[in-house]
């Protein structure tokens, strides 16, 4: 799909600023970070879930990053950080460990992102593609 100039420029800054938010928590998820170890036992997934998020959001920034593929990354994205929005929600809190709200912060814009990506991209779904022709 060809985009009008400003289209597109948005368009691709959306796709590599959720790429990169996400690319960064990546760090301390698998590095065991204190924070990410307490969000995770708070949850009851340590390490298991911490290790298998991670590896989830590796493929969204690949996916992401895959001008063929971002359908699929934002839509992987969108509801990993559904679950990580309604994880602070209702078990976490806003701010966890005095970081201001920052998690959950990121977490919203990383799904406001991924929910604009998914619109534009949404007639490159497999089997979507020939219901909104």
């Amino acid at each position: 799909m060809k985009l009008p100039n400003i289209q597109s420029i948005l368009f691709h800054l959306a796709r590599f600023v959720a790429a990169v938010i996400i690319a960064q928590t990546l760090f301390f998820k698998f590095s065991g970070s204190n924070e990410s170890k307490f969000i995770f036992s708070t949850l009851g997934m340590e390490p298991w879930g911490r290790y298998g998020l991670a590896v989830l959001e590796s493929f969204c920034v690949l996916f992401l990053l895959n001008p063929s593929f971002v359908w699929f990354g934002s839509l992987l994205s969108l509801n990993l950080m559904l679950g990580a929005i309604l994880s602070h929600f209702v078990f976490l809190g806003i701010v966890v460990q005095d970081d201001g709200g920052l998690l959950f912060f990121l977490a919203i814009v990383v799904f406001l992102l991924s929910c604009y990506l998914f619109y534009v991209e949404r007639k490159k779904v497999p089997y979507l593609k020939e219901y909104l022709d």
